[in-house]
Protein backbone atom coordinates (compact mmCIF):
# COMPACT_ATOMS: atom_id res chain seq x y z
CA UNK A 1 0.00 0.00 0.00
CA UNK A 2 1.37 3.40 -0.95
CA UNK A 3 2.05 5.73 1.96
CA UNK A 4 3.14 8.93 0.20
CA UNK A 5 -0.03 10.75 -0.78
CA UNK A 6 -2.84 9.61 1.50
CA UNK A 7 -5.24 9.40 -1.43
CA UNK A 8 -8.48 7.49 -0.94
CA UNK A 9 -9.34 4.57 -3.24
CA UNK A 10 -12.04 5.10 -5.83
CA UNK A 11 -15.45 4.81 -4.23
CA UNK A 12 -14.14 5.51 -0.72
CA UNK A 13 -16.66 7.12 1.65
CA UNK A 14 -16.31 10.90 2.10
CA UNK A 15 -14.26 11.88 5.13
CA UNK A 16 -16.54 13.99 7.29
CA UNK A 17 -16.69 11.93 10.49
CA UNK A 18 -14.23 9.94 12.59
CA UNK A 19 -14.47 7.73 15.66
CA UNK A 20 -11.81 7.55 18.36
CA UNK A 21 -10.91 4.36 20.23
CA UNK A 22 -8.49 4.74 23.15
CA UNK A 23 -6.94 1.51 24.36
CA UNK A 24 -5.57 0.44 27.73
CA UNK A 25 -6.63 -1.30 30.92
CA UNK A 26 -5.22 1.66 32.86
CA UNK A 27 -7.88 3.89 31.28
CA UNK A 28 -10.72 1.54 32.19
CA UNK A 29 -9.41 1.14 35.75
CA UNK A 30 -9.17 4.89 36.22
CA UNK A 31 -5.44 4.97 36.93
CA UNK A 32 -4.77 7.10 33.83
CA UNK A 33 -6.93 9.99 32.66
CA UNK A 34 -7.72 9.80 28.96
CA UNK A 35 -6.35 13.11 27.66
CA UNK A 36 -5.65 11.66 24.21
CA UNK A 37 -9.30 11.51 23.13
CA UNK A 38 -9.88 15.09 24.23
CA UNK A 39 -6.86 16.36 22.29
CA UNK A 40 -7.83 14.41 19.17
CA UNK A 41 -11.42 15.68 19.32
CA UNK A 42 -10.29 19.31 19.58
CA UNK A 43 -7.74 19.03 16.79
CA UNK A 44 -10.12 17.23 14.44
CA UNK A 45 -12.99 19.59 15.22
CA UNK A 46 -10.88 22.63 14.43
CA UNK A 47 -10.10 21.03 11.07
CA UNK A 48 -13.80 20.47 10.35
CA UNK A 49 -13.78 16.70 10.98
CA UNK A 50 -16.62 15.58 13.25
CA UNK A 51 -15.87 13.13 16.04
CA UNK A 52 -19.12 11.20 16.33
CA UNK A 53 -18.15 8.74 19.07
CA UNK A 54 -15.36 8.07 21.56
CA UNK A 55 -14.82 4.55 22.90
CA UNK A 56 -12.39 3.13 25.46
CA UNK A 57 -11.50 -0.55 25.65
CA UNK A 58 -8.98 -2.73 27.45
CA UNK A 59 -5.78 -4.38 26.22
CA UNK A 60 -7.33 -7.67 25.14
CA UNK A 61 -6.91 -8.22 21.38
CA UNK A 62 -10.48 -9.47 21.05
CA UNK A 63 -11.90 -6.44 22.81
CA UNK A 64 -9.81 -4.14 20.63
CA UNK A 65 -11.00 -5.88 17.47
CA UNK A 66 -14.65 -5.69 18.54
CA UNK A 67 -14.48 -1.99 19.42
CA UNK A 68 -12.69 -1.02 16.20
CA UNK A 69 -14.91 -3.25 14.02
CA UNK A 70 -18.05 -1.57 15.36
CA UNK A 71 -16.52 1.88 14.87
CA UNK A 72 -15.34 1.26 11.32
CA UNK A 73 -18.72 -0.18 10.35
CA UNK A 74 -20.36 3.08 11.45
CA UNK A 75 -18.04 5.71 9.98
CA UNK A 76 -15.33 4.02 7.93
CA UNK A 77 -12.67 6.10 9.69
CA UNK A 78 -11.13 5.32 13.09
CA UNK A 79 -8.17 6.65 15.08
CA UNK A 80 -6.81 4.55 17.94
CA UNK A 81 -4.27 5.37 20.63
CA UNK A 82 -2.34 2.93 22.79
CA UNK A 83 -1.14 -0.64 22.60
CA UNK A 84 1.81 -0.15 20.23
CA UNK A 85 4.56 -0.82 22.76
CA UNK A 86 6.92 -3.79 23.21
CA UNK A 87 5.12 -5.76 25.92
CA UNK A 88 2.64 -8.62 25.94
CA UNK A 89 -0.32 -6.32 26.63
CA UNK A 90 0.31 -4.28 23.46
CA UNK A 91 -2.19 -5.96 21.16
CA UNK A 92 -3.55 -3.13 19.04
CA UNK A 93 -1.85 -4.01 15.75
CA UNK A 94 -2.64 -7.70 15.87
CA UNK A 95 -6.22 -7.13 16.99
CA UNK A 96 -6.94 -4.66 14.19
CA UNK A 97 -5.01 -6.68 11.59
CA UNK A 98 -7.42 -9.53 12.28
CA UNK A 99 -10.37 -7.31 11.29
CA UNK A 100 -8.78 -6.67 7.91
CA UNK A 101 -7.70 -10.30 7.50
CA UNK A 102 -4.04 -9.32 7.40
CA UNK A 103 -1.07 -11.31 8.71
CA UNK A 104 1.70 -9.71 10.78
CA UNK A 105 5.27 -9.49 9.47
CA UNK A 106 8.58 -8.18 10.75
CA UNK A 107 9.59 -4.90 9.09
CA UNK A 108 13.39 -5.11 8.94
CA UNK A 109 13.73 -1.38 8.31
CA UNK A 110 11.85 -0.51 11.50
CA UNK A 111 13.85 -3.08 13.46
CA UNK A 112 17.12 -1.58 12.24
CA UNK A 113 15.98 1.93 13.21
CA UNK A 114 14.97 0.71 16.66
CA UNK A 115 18.40 -0.84 17.18
CA UNK A 116 20.10 2.38 16.08
CA UNK A 117 17.89 4.37 18.46
CA UNK A 118 18.81 2.16 21.42
CA UNK A 119 22.51 2.36 20.59
CA UNK A 120 22.24 6.14 20.30
CA UNK A 121 20.90 6.22 23.85
CA UNK A 122 24.00 4.42 25.09
CA UNK A 123 22.26 1.09 25.71
CA UNK A 124 24.89 -1.60 26.42
CA UNK A 125 24.60 -4.94 24.66
CA UNK A 126 21.74 -6.24 22.54
CA UNK A 127 18.41 -4.49 22.13
CA UNK A 128 15.74 -6.33 24.16
CA UNK A 129 14.13 -8.96 21.98
CA UNK A 130 10.69 -7.79 23.10
CA UNK A 131 11.19 -4.57 21.12
CA UNK A 132 10.76 -6.61 17.95
CA UNK A 133 7.03 -6.45 18.67
CA UNK A 134 7.17 -2.74 17.72
CA UNK A 135 8.57 -3.73 14.30
CA UNK A 136 5.72 -6.16 13.56
CA UNK A 137 3.48 -4.59 10.93
CA UNK A 138 0.21 -5.82 9.31
CA UNK A 139 0.55 -6.81 5.65
CA UNK A 140 -0.31 -3.92 3.34
CA UNK A 141 -0.11 -1.29 6.09
CA UNK A 142 1.51 2.13 5.76
CA UNK A 143 3.99 3.02 8.49
CA UNK A 144 3.46 6.47 10.03
CA UNK A 145 6.77 7.97 11.10
CA UNK A 146 7.18 8.67 14.81
CA UNK A 147 9.84 11.31 15.44
CA UNK A 148 8.85 11.55 19.10
CA UNK A 149 9.39 7.99 20.34
CA UNK A 150 10.11 4.40 19.41
CA UNK A 151 6.71 3.01 18.39
CA UNK A 152 5.78 3.74 14.74
CA UNK A 153 2.20 4.50 13.89
CA UNK A 154 0.19 2.41 11.44
CA UNK A 155 -2.32 3.29 8.71
CA UNK A 156 -4.37 0.26 7.63
CA UNK A 157 -6.97 0.53 4.89
CA UNK A 158 -9.23 -1.85 2.98
CA UNK A 159 -10.24 -1.88 -0.68
CA UNK A 160 -13.39 0.15 0.14
CA UNK A 161 -11.37 3.01 1.54
CA UNK A 162 -12.25 2.35 5.17
CA UNK A 163 -9.25 2.99 7.40
CA UNK A 164 -7.79 2.82 10.89
CA UNK A 165 -4.90 5.03 12.02
CA UNK A 166 -3.05 3.64 15.04
CA UNK A 167 -1.09 6.09 17.22
CA UNK A 168 0.95 5.52 20.41
CA UNK A 169 -0.72 6.05 23.76
CA UNK A 170 2.01 8.27 25.25
CA UNK A 171 0.39 11.74 25.01
CA UNK A 172 3.57 13.53 23.94
CA UNK A 173 4.16 11.05 21.12
CA UNK A 174 0.51 11.00 20.09
CA UNK A 175 0.28 14.80 19.86
CA UNK A 176 3.49 15.08 17.89
CA UNK A 177 2.52 12.37 15.42
CA UNK A 178 -0.97 13.78 14.97
CA UNK A 179 0.41 17.20 14.08
CA UNK A 180 3.26 16.27 11.77
CA UNK A 181 2.24 12.92 10.29
CA UNK A 182 -1.42 11.99 10.59
CA UNK A 183 -3.30 15.29 10.35
CA UNK A 184 -1.79 16.29 6.99
CA UNK A 185 -2.84 12.89 5.63
CA UNK A 186 -6.39 13.24 6.97
CA UNK A 187 -6.76 16.79 5.62
CA UNK A 188 -5.56 15.67 2.20
CA UNK A 189 -8.22 12.93 2.09
CA UNK A 190 -10.90 15.35 3.29
CA UNK A 191 -9.89 17.85 0.62
CA UNK A 192 -10.03 15.24 -2.15
CA UNK A 193 -13.39 14.08 -0.89
CA UNK A 194 -14.77 17.61 -0.76
CA UNK A 195 -15.14 17.54 3.03
CA UNK A 196 -13.88 19.64 5.94
CA UNK A 197 -15.40 22.91 4.58
CA UNK A 198 -17.02 23.73 7.93
CA UNK A 199 -15.21 23.90 11.27
CA UNK A 200 -15.82 23.56 14.98
CA UNK A 201 -13.79 26.10 16.96
CA UNK A 202 -13.79 27.43 20.51
CA UNK A 203 -12.27 30.30 22.45
CA UNK A 204 -11.88 30.37 26.22
CA UNK A 205 -11.81 33.39 28.55
CA UNK A 206 -10.10 32.70 31.90
CA UNK A 207 -11.29 34.36 35.13
CA UNK A 208 -10.33 34.08 38.77
CA UNK A 209 -11.51 35.46 42.14
CA UNK A 210 -15.13 35.52 40.97
CA UNK A 211 -17.67 32.75 41.54
CA UNK A 212 -19.55 30.86 38.87
CA UNK A 213 -22.86 32.15 40.23
CA UNK A 214 -21.62 35.76 40.21
CA UNK A 215 -20.54 35.37 36.58
CA UNK A 216 -23.86 33.74 35.77
CA UNK A 217 -25.72 36.79 37.12
CA UNK A 218 -23.31 39.26 35.52
CA UNK A 219 -23.88 37.68 32.12
CA UNK A 220 -27.61 37.15 32.58
CA UNK A 221 -28.66 38.43 29.15
CA UNK A 222 -25.94 36.56 27.19
CA UNK A 223 -25.44 33.39 29.17
CA UNK A 224 -27.40 31.32 26.66
CA UNK A 225 -25.42 32.66 23.72
CA UNK A 226 -22.94 35.44 22.92
CA UNK A 227 -23.41 36.81 19.42
CA UNK A 228 -25.23 33.59 18.58
CA UNK A 229 -22.56 31.30 20.05
CA UNK A 230 -23.32 28.99 23.00
CA UNK A 231 -21.59 29.87 26.27
CA UNK A 232 -20.31 27.28 28.76
CA UNK A 233 -19.25 27.91 32.37
CA UNK A 234 -16.31 25.70 33.46
CA UNK A 235 -15.40 26.11 37.16
CA UNK A 236 -12.18 24.73 38.66
CA UNK A 237 -9.61 25.50 41.32
CA UNK A 238 -7.97 28.14 39.13
CA UNK A 239 -11.25 30.01 38.66
CA UNK A 240 -14.05 29.87 36.11
CA UNK A 241 -13.36 29.49 32.40
CA UNK A 242 -15.93 30.73 29.91
CA UNK A 243 -15.95 28.89 26.59
CA UNK A 244 -17.75 30.00 23.44
CA UNK A 245 -18.01 27.61 20.50
CA UNK A 246 -18.71 28.07 16.79
CA UNK A 247 -19.99 24.99 14.99
CA UNK A 248 -20.70 24.16 11.37
CA UNK A 249 -19.53 27.34 9.68
CA UNK A 250 -16.61 28.45 7.49
CA UNK A 251 -13.37 29.14 9.35
CA UNK A 252 -13.33 32.90 8.66
CA UNK A 253 -16.90 33.35 9.87
CA UNK A 254 -16.23 31.26 12.98
CA UNK A 255 -13.10 33.22 13.86
CA UNK A 256 -14.85 36.58 13.41
CA UNK A 257 -17.80 35.59 15.61
CA UNK A 258 -15.51 34.14 18.28
CA UNK A 259 -13.46 37.33 18.38
CA UNK A 260 -16.60 39.45 18.87
CA UNK A 261 -17.82 37.12 21.62
CA UNK A 262 -14.51 37.18 23.49
CA UNK A 263 -14.35 41.00 23.35
CA UNK A 264 -17.92 41.14 24.67
CA UNK A 265 -17.12 38.84 27.59
CA UNK A 266 -13.89 40.63 28.50
CA UNK A 267 -15.64 43.98 28.43
CA UNK A 268 -18.48 42.83 30.67
CA UNK A 269 -16.38 40.95 33.23
CA UNK A 270 -13.40 43.29 33.53
CA UNK A 271 -10.73 42.75 36.19
CA UNK A 272 -11.38 39.06 36.99
CA UNK A 273 -10.27 38.18 33.43
CA UNK A 274 -6.58 37.28 33.42
CA UNK A 275 -6.14 35.52 30.09
CA UNK A 276 -7.45 33.31 27.35
CA UNK A 277 -7.04 29.74 26.16
CA UNK A 278 -4.37 27.91 28.13
CA UNK A 279 -2.91 31.08 29.71
CA UNK A 280 -1.46 30.42 33.15
CA UNK A 281 -1.77 33.13 35.81
CA UNK A 282 1.84 32.57 36.83
CA UNK A 283 2.96 33.41 33.28
CA UNK A 284 0.82 36.54 33.31
CA UNK A 285 2.43 37.64 36.58
CA UNK A 286 5.93 36.88 35.32
CA UNK A 287 5.32 39.00 32.22
CA UNK A 288 4.10 41.90 34.37
CA UNK A 289 7.14 41.65 36.67
CA UNK A 290 9.50 41.43 33.69
CA UNK A 291 7.91 44.54 32.15
CA UNK A 292 8.75 46.50 35.34
CA UNK A 293 12.16 44.97 35.78
CA UNK A 294 11.16 43.76 39.26
CA UNK A 295 12.15 40.63 41.15
CA UNK A 296 9.87 38.58 43.41
CA UNK A 297 10.41 36.39 46.47
CA UNK A 298 7.86 34.23 48.27
CA UNK A 299 7.20 33.23 51.87
CA UNK A 300 4.89 30.25 52.26
CA UNK A 301 3.35 28.43 55.17
CA UNK A 302 0.28 26.31 54.32
CA UNK A 303 1.13 26.03 50.61
CA UNK A 304 4.56 24.54 51.40
CA UNK A 305 6.29 25.78 48.24
CA UNK A 306 3.37 25.50 45.84
CA UNK A 307 3.48 29.20 44.95
CA UNK A 308 7.18 29.00 44.20
CA UNK A 309 6.55 25.87 42.12
CA UNK A 310 3.86 27.67 40.08
CA UNK A 311 6.26 30.48 39.27
CA UNK A 312 9.34 28.39 38.54
CA UNK A 313 7.36 25.98 36.34
CA UNK A 314 7.25 28.75 33.72
CA UNK A 315 10.25 28.82 31.37
CA UNK A 316 12.21 32.03 31.83
CA UNK A 317 10.99 32.59 35.39
CA UNK A 318 14.60 33.14 36.51
CA UNK A 319 14.25 36.62 34.99
CA UNK A 320 12.04 37.61 37.92
CA UNK A 321 12.20 34.92 40.62
CA UNK A 322 14.80 35.27 43.39
CA UNK A 323 13.71 32.51 45.76
CA UNK A 324 11.65 31.94 48.84
CA UNK A 325 11.23 30.61 52.34
CA UNK A 326 8.93 27.74 53.35
CA UNK A 327 8.16 28.83 56.90
CA UNK A 328 5.79 26.06 57.92
CA UNK A 329 6.51 26.15 61.64
CA UNK A 330 6.32 29.29 63.72
CA UNK A 331 9.94 29.12 64.85
CA UNK A 332 11.02 29.28 61.20
CA UNK A 333 8.79 32.32 60.70
CA UNK A 334 10.59 34.00 63.59
CA UNK A 335 14.11 32.92 62.63
CA UNK A 336 14.04 33.33 58.85
CA UNK A 337 11.38 35.98 58.27
CA UNK A 338 11.75 38.11 61.42
CA UNK A 339 8.12 37.62 62.42
CA UNK A 340 7.94 38.79 66.07
CA UNK A 341 7.09 36.01 68.51
CA UNK A 342 4.73 38.28 70.48
CA UNK A 343 2.80 38.88 67.26
CA UNK A 344 2.39 35.14 66.74
CA UNK A 345 1.31 34.70 70.37
CA UNK A 346 -1.25 37.49 70.12
CA UNK A 347 -2.76 36.86 66.68
CA UNK A 348 -1.78 33.33 65.64
CA UNK A 349 0.03 32.25 62.49
CA UNK A 350 -3.08 32.64 60.35
CA UNK A 351 -3.67 36.35 60.63
CA UNK A 352 -3.29 39.59 58.72
CA UNK A 353 -0.56 40.80 61.03
CA UNK A 354 1.60 37.72 60.51
CA UNK A 355 1.14 37.51 56.74
CA UNK A 356 2.18 41.16 56.42
CA UNK A 357 5.27 40.46 58.51
CA UNK A 358 6.10 37.43 56.36
CA UNK A 359 5.87 39.43 53.13
CA UNK A 360 8.02 42.17 54.59
CA UNK A 361 10.51 39.66 55.96
CA UNK A 362 11.09 37.78 52.71
CA UNK A 363 11.35 41.03 50.77
CA UNK A 364 13.95 42.37 53.17
CA UNK A 365 15.87 39.09 53.28
CA UNK A 366 16.17 38.83 49.47
CA UNK A 367 16.11 42.52 48.43
CA UNK A 368 13.24 41.72 46.06
CA UNK A 369 10.95 44.50 44.90
CA UNK A 370 7.94 42.21 45.50
CA UNK A 371 7.39 40.01 48.51
CA UNK A 372 4.47 37.56 48.52
CA UNK A 373 3.30 35.64 51.58
CA UNK A 374 0.69 32.97 52.28
CA UNK A 375 -0.50 31.53 55.59
CA UNK A 376 -3.67 29.58 56.24
CA UNK A 377 -5.54 26.49 57.45
CA UNK A 378 -5.45 23.86 54.70
CA UNK A 379 -7.10 21.13 56.75
CA UNK A 380 -8.54 18.66 57.13
CA UNK A 381 -7.93 19.49 60.80
CA UNK A 382 -6.69 22.58 62.60
CA UNK A 383 -9.68 24.81 62.02
CA UNK A 384 -11.52 26.84 64.68
CA UNK A 385 -14.84 28.71 64.67
CA UNK A 386 -12.90 31.94 64.14
CA UNK A 387 -10.54 30.45 61.56
CA UNK A 388 -12.24 27.49 59.88
CA UNK A 389 -10.51 25.19 57.42
CA UNK A 390 -10.03 27.10 54.18
CA UNK A 391 -9.14 30.40 55.84
CA UNK A 392 -6.08 31.83 54.05
CA UNK A 393 -4.32 35.17 54.33
CA UNK A 394 -2.17 36.44 51.47
CA UNK A 395 -0.09 39.60 51.28
CA UNK A 396 1.87 41.36 48.55
CA UNK A 397 4.40 44.03 49.46
CA UNK A 398 5.92 46.30 46.80
CA UNK A 399 7.79 49.63 46.96
CA UNK A 400 4.34 51.28 46.91
CA UNK A 401 3.27 49.49 50.11
CA UNK A 402 1.63 46.27 51.27
CA UNK A 403 -1.81 44.87 50.58
CA UNK A 404 -3.21 41.90 52.49
CA UNK A 405 -6.48 40.06 52.00
CA UNK A 406 -8.28 37.08 53.47
CA UNK A 407 -9.31 34.33 51.05
CA UNK A 408 -12.03 31.89 52.08
CA UNK A 409 -11.42 28.77 50.03
CA UNK A 410 -13.28 25.47 49.79
CA UNK A 411 -12.39 21.91 48.89
CA UNK A 412 -10.02 19.27 50.21
CA UNK A 413 -6.48 20.00 51.39
CA UNK A 414 -5.01 19.94 47.88
CA UNK A 415 -7.70 22.22 46.45
CA UNK A 416 -7.33 24.73 49.29
CA UNK A 417 -3.58 24.92 48.78
CA UNK A 418 -3.96 25.31 45.01
CA UNK A 419 -6.62 28.00 45.41
CA UNK A 420 -4.40 29.81 47.92
CA UNK A 421 -1.47 29.92 45.48
CA UNK A 422 -3.80 31.11 42.72
CA UNK A 423 -5.18 33.81 45.01
CA UNK A 424 -1.68 35.03 45.83
CA UNK A 425 -0.75 35.20 42.15
CA UNK A 426 -3.93 37.12 41.43
CA UNK A 427 -3.15 39.61 44.18
CA UNK A 428 0.28 40.17 42.63
CA UNK A 429 -1.36 40.69 39.23
CA UNK A 430 -3.77 43.27 40.60
CA UNK A 431 -1.11 45.16 42.54
CA UNK A 432 1.17 45.35 39.50
CA UNK A 433 -1.72 46.65 37.38
CA UNK A 434 -2.13 49.71 39.59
Amino acid sequence: MSGDAGAAPAGAPPLDAVEIVTIGDELLLGFTIDTNAAHLARALGEAGIRVVRRTTCGDDAGEIAMAVRESIDRTGAVITTGGLGPTSDDNTKSGIAAIFGRAMRLDEGIWERLQEMWKGRGWPGQVPESNKLQAMIPDGATVLANRHGSAPGIWLEDERGRWVAMLPGVPREMKGMLADTLMPRILERAKRGGGAALVIRSRTVRTTAISESALHDLLADVRQSVHGLPLAFLPGWEGVDLRVTARGMPAAEADALLERAVLELRGRIGDPVYGEGADDLASVVIDALRARGWMVAVAESCTGGMLGMRITAVPGSSDVMLGGVIAYRNDVKVRDLNVPQPMLDAHGAVSEEVVRAMANGVRARTSAQVGVAITGVAGPGGGTPEKPVGTVWVCVETPAGAHATRVRTVGDRDEIRRRAAQGALNLVRRQLAR
